[in-house]
């Protein structure tokens, strides 16, 4: 991963930018995207002869119908790397882009790709102490128990691996499907305050879902 992150640095100065309001994507989350517009097929073709790297963007409210030209862009970003591309014959691609790094945009620069450019600041989490995010573990742990065993068990399995601002990336990207929320959630650069609003997020998901009935005979 530190390879990836090394990549993310450099791309930074000079980043290819996706700008598509329905997706959100958040570090260490994966998003499937198919790619038809010939602008993004072009970035799509550079980035993989490269280094594989683009950012996910989201565009200011009130600008979406300006989707098919210029529309401003939030200054957070997503930057994050192809992990799997198919081109299909006409051109159009199937890839899988996981999360990197959060950035934040700086400024836009003037290119000749059909693309958008920018020139952006990677941020990257601060350490926290390792009990910081005992609450969301906990409302992690009310979550799995009123979840199907096996999808309970994955969720359990991929908690596990990651802590602190990790952690809360996540688990939002597996649980808060709402772009806005899921926006906040990116937007959040206080590690501390970010699993809170996970944290919160997922005690309202489990007081709507009732636990999980004891498997097995009953005696």
């Amino acid at each position: 991963m530190s390879d990836t992150v090394d990549k993310a640095r450099a791309a930074v100065k000079r980043l290819k930018v996706f700008p598509l309001p329905s997706v959100v994507l958040l570090p260490g989350s994966a998003a499937p995207l198919h790619i038809f517009e010939p602008r993004y097929r072009a970035m799509i073709k550079d980035a993989v002869a490269s280094d594989g790297i683009f950012a996910m963007a989201q565009v200011l409210p009130g600008q979406e119908s300006l989707l098919p030209n210029k529309p401003q862009l939030e200054e957070m970003l997503c930057v994050g790397v192809i992990t799997m591309n198919e081109e299909l014959e006409d051109g159009r691609f199937n890839l899988v882009l996981v999360g990197v790094a959060r950035a934040r945009l700086k400024n836009e620069l003037s290119t000749s790709h059909p693309y958008r450019e920018v020139e952006a600041e990677l941020l990257e989490d601060e350490a926290v102490d390792p009990e910081a995010d005992v609450s969301l573990r906990r409302a992690v742990v009310e979550l799995v128990a009123r979840l199907p065993t096996e999808v309970g068990k994955r969720v359990a399995q991929v908690a596990s691996r990651v802590s602190g601002g990790a952690l809360a990336d996540v688990v939002a990207s597996t649980f808060m499907q709402d772009p806005q929320r899921r926006f906040e959630v990116l937007s959040e650069t206080d590690v501390h305050l970010r699993m809170e609003i996970v944290t919160e997020e997922l005690l309202m998901l489990v007081g709507h879902l009732k636990p999980r009935k004891p498997e097995g005979l009953m005696n």
